[in-house]
């Protein structure tokens, strides 16, 4: 799982890497030739689209296929999505793409890490642990593939970097493949499959619902009013709203009983924090990477770096960071802060990265090319956050989760990042020259706001888990 997980991690953010100066670069030097703060909006968005996936692979992993198929359903799409961009075809290339790799990053990502989970026992106070070790493979691919990917784009051409990227998912279903039978039973049929009478509904009512969408696309095509600002504002909207009708769906189901539903109710303020959190470190591939690229000195001890490079400096921290925090959580054992806690230090810190950024525009200007130190210094601090909340997270979802929606509460997990993605999309719009300072600053304020609160409501959360630490 280690591997799966690295190696789709190298294809997500190898075409991460490059995706924002695609969308922007002229024409004549193979990009898109978009304005920059709609395309920095069109990254969030794709983000906040391959999150939002992830409910339809939970559902269809825990009713049909099971988590294990699923993984590998998914993963052959992804790599079909980055093949479609290997190829130059304009936007419309690009919408293919984005759609195959968000449909398969649903089926997977989810259900990887709900497999992990199932590797663990409930009370195995290894399982926090285990999951920082399984981050570590998705750290490992994301800080591998800048330097591959980023420069084969950057410095040669974009469609053989995104080719690049089909090579690494490639790599990773064969490694899937080949050690699957090590896995026992883990994710191997469905926690809460259809029944016979079930499948006739269900096949009617994503039919209906295929047409309907149909049908409005159709519409606000013929009436002018699908544009791409209208795209980013529904996405913005659903992104929010989805994680919010999803879990009153959970809190209301039949199948989850009341310590079940306690523990849902001390999970929403985490996913809350979650939310605020991922606001800040989801903006690595839109706002930062912009800064990367326009507002930095790219010249380090005299060698000329890509600015795509940068996007390696959140795995590199996270890579020297995990094993540390992994260790330290299985030196404290029963003495370790509990989750709420560990959540409010990672909103702190993770605002505190932002609210750093702020100092280029305030010492020196924003006209002048910052050091890459300021980027350097705010990604260590964002990742010291992310280790206090990342893998915490996955492991309380696990933890957490009623057993009848075990994969689609990894789903709702994702949703963290899709509703954070989607506010993004509105928020990276207000990014310019002139609104640097001041965007940092509240931005990163903010989110610290936030770690406050939860530290306050810390002990509330704690006694609603049934007994979870």
């Amino acid at each position: 799982m280690f591997f799966l997980e690295m190696w789709e991690r190298f294809s997500y953010y190898g075409m991460s890497a490059i995706l924002l100066y695609y969308l922007y670069d002229q024409t004549s030097d193979g990009g898109l030739g978009l304005d920059k703060p709609t395309s920095s909006a069109l990254v969030s968005v794709y983000g906040a689209l391959v999150f939002m996936s992830g409910i339809l692979g939970g559902w269809l992993a825990d009713r049909l296929l099971g988590m294990r198929r699923a993984v590998l359903l998914g993963g052959l799409l992804i790599m079909c999505g980055h093949l479609a961009l290997a190829v130059p075809g304009g936007l419309p290339a690009l919408l293919v793409s984005m759609l195959l790799i968000v449909v398969g990053t649903g089926l997977l990502k989810p259900n990887a890490s709900s497999m992990v989970g199932e590797l663990y026992t409930p009370a195995d106070n290894r399982r926090d642990a285990g999951f920082s070790l399984f981050y570590m493979g998705i750290n490992l691919g994301a800080f591998i593939a800048p330097y591959l990917v980023g420069t084969l784009g950057q410095q040669v051409d974009y469609h053989l970097g995104f080719g690049l990227a089909a090579v690494g998912m490639a790599a990773g279903l064969v490694v899937y493949v080949r050690g699957r039978v090590r896995l026992g039973q883990a994710g191997d049929v469905p926690t809460n499959p259809l029944r016979a009478g079930e499948r006739r509904q269900v096949a009617m009512r994503a039919a209906v619902g295929v047409a309907v969408l149909a049908v409005v696309v159709v519409i606000l095509g013929a009436t002018g009013f699908l544009t791409v600002q209208v795209l980013i504002n529904a996405v913005s909207v659903l992104a929010v709203l989805l994680p919010a009708a999803y879990t009153i769906m959970m809190l209301r189901s039949p199948r989850t009983d009341a310590v079940e539903r306690s523990r849902l109710i001390a999970y929403i303020p985490l996913f809350i924090g979650a939310v605020c959190y991922w606001v800040v470190n989801e903006q690595s591939g839109s706002v930062l990477a912009q800064f990367a690229d326009t507002r930095t000195d790219l010249e380090i001890f005299g060698f000329a770096v890509p600015s795509s490079w940068f996007q390696s400096l959140n795995p590199i921290a996270t890579l020297v960071l995990a094993p540390t925090f992994a260790w330290l959580w299985i030196r404290l054992g029963d003495r370790q802060p509990t989750m709420p806690r560990k959540f409010a230090t990672g909103l702190l810190l993770g605002g505190a990265s932002f609210v750093l950024m702020a100092g280029p525009g305030l010492l020196g200007g924003v006209d002048a090319l910052a050091s890459p130190w300021w980027l350097v210094a705010s990604y260590f601090v964002v990742i010291c956050g992310s280790m206090c909340l990342s893998p915490v997270g996955l492991s309380a979802t696990t933890k957490l989760a009623p057993r009848a929606f075990l994969a689609q509460m990894m789903s709702l997990w994702f949703l963290a990042s899709a509703a954070a993605a989607g506010i993004n999309a509105q928020l990276v719009q207000l990014y310019r020259a002139e609104t640097e300072v001041g965007y940092f600053a509240g931005v990163g304020a903010a989110v610290m706001a936030a770690g406050v609160v939860m530290h306050l409501i810390a002990p509330w959360v704690q006694r609603r888990m049934g007994g979870v630490r």
